[in-house]
């Protein structure tokens, strides 16, 4: 079997942690339902159509299955997003009611041979969802799959893309796959080595198999959930948090903008955490062992045992994932759900104080979800800035929001969310965060992320 370490040992055929004693972070049922992975598609796919003798270059459509969504949880939706998101809610429930119509993105690993696969992406329509600079520019001494080791090319993707807009569309025409929005190479983006592909049309891979040493090739998300990686601007030789790391895509996607000194997976839940490892078995190689460790503290008191460790933190909390909690199987589950959710923010605003603790001062934390509620969002940020006077609210409006707009739909305004300090002045309107609202045709999100600097 694959012997693949992270600071984690196989045991009995498991991987088992040899960092400090595991706590529980919350009650199990409470932590799984709020930590659904929100940013991978269903099991229904779209995938190329294998001819004999020929590549995989065309798509077909697999039959899809019929879900139904839990009424009770919809119509709590309807009442409290009609209110906080505005006219943005009536097109983003037709979307969350059509996971038909949801997009995928690709994420390519770069520690792979993936020549094949960008160009079957390619050729099938899809496009880079960042701009893309030769690979070989920025390589530290981790080998990837451009290395002679690997044998695969540096390839550069040149994007021609559209002038960023600082407001946001609604409603634009339809683009065709060569017409994809990309992002506006003209504005400063991190993280020139992470490629994502993404399409007009909701077209998904099929998802690769977990082989024992066996490198992936790609990763399937929601592109919207490569946006607090974004934020969290990573650079070579840092030491990184991921507080509530599994299943793991935002670690890989760290692990794709750059090569930390170090980078600390936290997972409390024994069943979530062996899910992390072998995400990082499949896509990372052995020689990054030493640099990325798997942890399994509560995250309530990690920055409490790790009081300014860490460069830079990423805190994907728990949330009521909108994705899935739409789907709850019963109208009973959707309730049970409903009462869960009141007590989500009170853990969020938890984990986002033990962040601030663990990053250095003059360090970055970023907070993310994938819900639409203002609670569990601007709420959350905004409660523990007035508990914290070191942290201070970074705008990620012109950073992120404006050259993504022809990708995504943000939210710049928290409708129904009450103007205090950080949103009665202009200038701190966006500081608390940015908001991916899914649209028709751009069906990205739900995603929220809010980026806090601890002052020195």
């Amino acid at each position: 079997m694959f012997s693949y370490m992270f600071s984690v040992q196989k045991f009995s055929s498991k991987w088992r942690i040899i960092s400090s004693k595991t706590e529980t972070l919350t009650p199990r049922h409470l932590w799984l339902s709020s930590s659904d992975n929100c940013h991978t598609g269903p099991d229904v796919v779209i995938q190329p159509n294998k001819q004999k003798g020929a590549r995989n270059t065309q798509v077909t459509k697999r039959p899809q299955k019929q879900r139904s969504s839990c009424q009770t949880v919809l119509n709590h939706f309807d009442q409290q997003y009609s209110r906080e998101l505005g006219d943005l809610w009536t097109p983003a429930r037709s979307v969350l009611l059509d996971p038909h119509s949801w997009q995928y993105g690709v994420l390519l690993n770069r520690f792979a041979v993936v020549k094949d696969i960008k160009e079957s992406l390619q050729s099938q329509g899809f496009s880079t969802l960042l701009p893309q600079t030769d690979a070989s520019m920025f390589l530290s001494d981790v080998p990837t799959a451009s290395s002679s080791k690997y044998q695969a090319e540096n390839c550069t993707v040149n994007s021609k893309c559209p002038s960023g807009d600082s407001h946001v569309q609604l409603e634009d025409s339809y683009h065709a796959p060569s017409q994809l929005p990309q992002s506006d190479p003209s504005l400063s983006l991190t993280c020139s080595l992470l490629q994502c592909y993404i399409h007009p049309y909701p077209l998904r891979f099929p998802s690769q198999a977990h082989r024992p040493g066996h490198l992936k090739q790609y990763y399937l998300l929601n592109a919207a959930s490569l946006l607090p990686v974004l934020a969290l601007q990573v650079r070579d030789g840092e030491k990184v948090l991921d507080l509530c790391s599994a299943p793991g895509g935002k670690a890989l996607a760290i692990m794709q903008c750059a090569t930390p000194a170090f980078l600390c997976c936290n997972e409390p839940d024994p069943h979530r955490r062996d899910w992390l490892a072998k995400t990082l078995e499949s896509f990372l190689p052995h020689s990054l062992n030493s640099k990325v460790n798997v942890s399994a503290q509560d995250g309530r008191s990690f920055g409490q045992s790790n009081a300014g460790t860490y460069d830079k933190v990423l805190v994907d909390a728990p949330c009521s994932n909108d994705r899935s909690w739409l789907y709850s199987p019963s109208g009973q589950q959707g309730e049970q759900r409903l009462k869960e959710r009141a007590k989500l923010p009170v853990l969020q605003a938890q984990l986002l104080r033990s962040a601030l603790l663990a990053v250095r001062p003059g360090g970055i934390v970023v907070y993310s979800t994938c819900t639409l509620s203002s609670s569990e969002n601007y709420a959350v940020v905004e409660a523990v800035l007035n508990d914290c006077p070191e942290a201070e609210p970074e705008d990620l409006w012109e950073e992120i929001a404006v050259p993504l707009s022809n990708c995504f739909t943000f939210s710049k305004a928290h409708h129904g969310h009450e103007k205090t300090q950080y949103s009665t002045v202009s200038s701190y309107q966006n500081r608390l965060g940015i908001l991916v609202v899914p649209q028709p045709r751009r069906t990205w999100g739900p995603m929220f992320l809010s980026r806090i600097r601890r002052r020195k």
